[in-house]
């Protein structure tokens, strides 16, 4: 198969996507970047196990190399993990010329991307991604950051990669509940942005679920060019680029109440787009057929579609934490139509009418 490349528009920020399979044994694009160079690859145990020797071959070209492996899990994505990134590299003297290689799911990705964005005052990064919720999303855009027990992703920086390189092979190797995960952002950039995309991926669903290679390609790659698009457009969230969040809002009440990694991050964010997608409905801006739809691919990708059966004011007191909130009120991502959506604010009844229609028990 062919390697694909996605360019992300930003000036002199601009840098490429590269999708296809056996990108880990090497690129030019990767040689070039990191010859002569102090590379740090950040990873965790189970990649490096699966994956890490062949990402070395590829950075034959560095004239120093360290890895730091990481503590698995969203509630690893911490102070500590990121202080172990930048003690590792001052022990090792990495100058402010050095490279970080981001090589991992999400998690790797922002704090790896963190750790670029604040040491020596920002030094290159590339982003390795090998989970398919990394591949689609999180490695694209710029996004970095650490958790906070108050809030999810509230410490952090934008700092963009000087290259992406998703290695689809590498897919292959996710459990199934990972795989899950990833498909809720790729339903994600349908619902809100293309709806023959969402006809794709339902037709698909089951050959990917089976991480099918020509079926993962062709997600990886629509889901780039569209999170590429709306990025290359509002860099830095002022306004377009929020709708990116459509189901996070909830999605990260459900992730920090339940304590970071008892649900997956793309478990959250399927779940909450059903709870994003019938408060739309409430307020007038979709049909229920529409919900319905969604809600039953979210459920065919493997995907938990209740919320834990929270009172309201804990989700209240959870939604006021999140980056998109004023002065402590949640703002949604809502769909004004199918294949479209818009950051509203929303009045407390028909919020809570959501969350008790979308919480346990059925």
């Amino acid at each position: 198969m062919t390697i694909e490349s996605i360019q992300v528009e930003l000036a002199e920020r601009a840098y490429p996507i590269l999708i296809g399979p056996d990108l880990l044994a090497g690129h030019p694009d990767l040689a070039a970047l990191i010859a002569g160079r102090q590379v740090a690859v950040v990873t965790n145990d189970t990649v490096a196990g699966l994956h890490g020797h062949t990402l070395q071959a590829a950075l034959a070209g560095a004239s120093q190399l360290i890895e730091v492996r990481l503590p698995e899990g969203e509630d690893h994505k911490n102070w500590q993990a990121l202080d172990r990134i930048c003690t590792a590299m001052l022990a090792a003297r990495f100058d402010r010329h050095s490279v970080i290689v981001a090589f991992g799911g999400g998690v790797v990705g922002d704090i790896a991307g963190f750790a670029a964005a604040i040491y020596q005052r920002g030094i290159d990064f590339v982003q390795v991604p090998t989970t398919l919720l990394a591949q689609v999303d999180s490695s694209v855009g710029g996004k970095t950051a650490i958790n906070h027990p108050l809030g999810k992703n509230m410490i952090g920086a934008f700092h963009q990669p000087k290259l992406v390189l998703a290695d689809t092979r590498a897919l292959s190797t996710l459990p199934a509940r990972e795989v899950s995960a990833g498909l809720a952002e790729v339903i994600k950039h349908g619902a809100i942005a293309d709806l023959n995309y969402l006809a794709s991926i339902e037709r698909d669903i089951a050959a990917l679920r089976a991480c099918d290679s020509a079926a993962m390609t062709r997600a990886v790659r629509r889901s780039c060019e569209i999170k590429a698009e709306v990025v290359a457009a509002d860099e830095r969230e002022a306004d377009l680029r929020a709708i990116l969040n459509f189901g996070h809002t909830f999605g990260h009440a459900i992730e920090a109440g339940a304590g970071y990694g008892s649900w997956l991050h793309g478990e959250a964010v399927g779940c909450g787009m059903v709870m994003a997608a019938d408060l739309s409905m409430r307020l007038g801006l979709i049909d229920s057929a529409f919900v319905d739809r969604l809600t039953a691919l979210i459920a065919a990708a493997g995907l938990p579609t209740r919320a834990p059966a929270w009172p309201p004011d804990r989700y209240l007191e959870l939604m006021s934490n999140d980056k998109k909130a004023s002065q402590g009120t949640p703002r949604f991502v809502l769909l004004d139509r199918p294949g479209h959506a818009v950051l509203r604010r929303v009045p407390r009844e028909e919020l809570v009418a959501t969350l008790s229609a979308c919480c346990h028990p059925a």
